[in-house]
């Protein structure tokens, strides 16, 4: 990741969103997985960056709504 892109990960059961580089979460926390990644890709979207899903043990697997880059959505 890069600094400034936005990552969604859980810690003890909660998600959080937080703009790598950055040592704070962005925003509030989330029981929902689904609710976190809704918020932390449009925060990616709307800085024009990456999102990543991240759990206790590292990268998610899941390639669905996540796996395209903001930036490959400009002009459609």
């Amino acid at each position: 990741m890069a600094a400034g892109d936005i990552e969604t990960f859980q810690r003890d059961g909660i998600w959080f969103n937080r703009i790598e580089g950055e040592p704070r979460t962005l925003g509030t926390s989330f029981t929902s997985k689904a609710e976190a990644v809704k918020v932390g890709r449009g925060a990616a979207a709307a800085r024009q960056v990456q999102h990543t899903v991240r759990t206790e043990e590292g990268p998610s697997t899941d390639a669905n709504a996540y796996d395209r880059h903001p930036r490959e959505f400009m002009g459609e």
